[in-house]
């Protein structure tokens, strides 16, 4: 009889610790996993945070050089900007000195007929004189592109012409047609640069 207890209580003391071995373990396994579980919470969050900052900085990138192509930009067109303007006055400044340049030859002849006509009696040599200097200003002036209008006879345009009165037409036909011209009016090109002062008959 003492032996049978013997044996139940050792067999009993083997199953109880079995059990706790078996406990022992799984209760490892769970705070493993528990322990695991935050570890992979933890790397998640982790890699959230880096892909956002990796995010902002490649946006951050984006932006800056955005902003640099942009000043490049800005500065490369104020830079043309002052160099059009430049080139523009120059531009102006020698066609205008081109002009008087030819013109000084022209000049040169009214002071030689200014002098003689100090000493001249014969008009008829100052008048050739004077035609020829007017051909020479008129020859000069053509090279420029400058072009007298043709008014009288044609339709009155406002855009070529300047109404200084109307006045009865001598015929019907002539009816707001230009009758007289006071005053020349010159083109450069398809430019009016003076319009051309004239009657109109009514």
């Amino acid at each position: 009889m003492a032996g049978y207890l013997t044996c139940t209580i050792y067999h009993n003391y083997i199953a109880m610790l079995k059990r706790k071995k078996k406990e022992d373990k799984e209760n490892l396994g769970t705070d493993m996993n528990e322990q695991e579980q935050p570890n992979e919470q933890q790397d998640a969050t982790e890699q959230t945070e880096q892909a956002t900052i990796s995010a902002e900085d490649k946006l951050k990138d984006e932006l800056a050089q955005a902003n640099d192509k942009y000043l490049r930009l800005y500065a490369e067109f104020d830079n043309f900007r002052r160099r059009t303007q430049k080139e523009r006055v120059e531009l102006l400044q020698t066609a205008g000195k081109e002009i008087i340049v030819s013109l000084l030859p022209i000049l040169d002849d009214f002071e030689r007929a200014e002098r003689a006509l100090e000493t001249s009696t014969d008009v008829k040599a100052v008048k050739e004189g004077v035609a020829l200097i007017q051909n020479k200003l008129n020859n000069v002036l053509t090279q420029k592109g400058l072009k007298p209008m043709k008014s009288i006879g044609e339709p009155f345009d406002a855009d070529l012409h300047e109404a200084i009165t109307n006045i009865p037409a001598p015929t019907d036909d002539m009816k707001g047609k230009v009758i007289d011209e006071m005053e020349k009016g010159y083109t450069i090109g398809d430019n009016v640069v003076r319009f051309a002062k004239v009657i109109v008959g009514a």
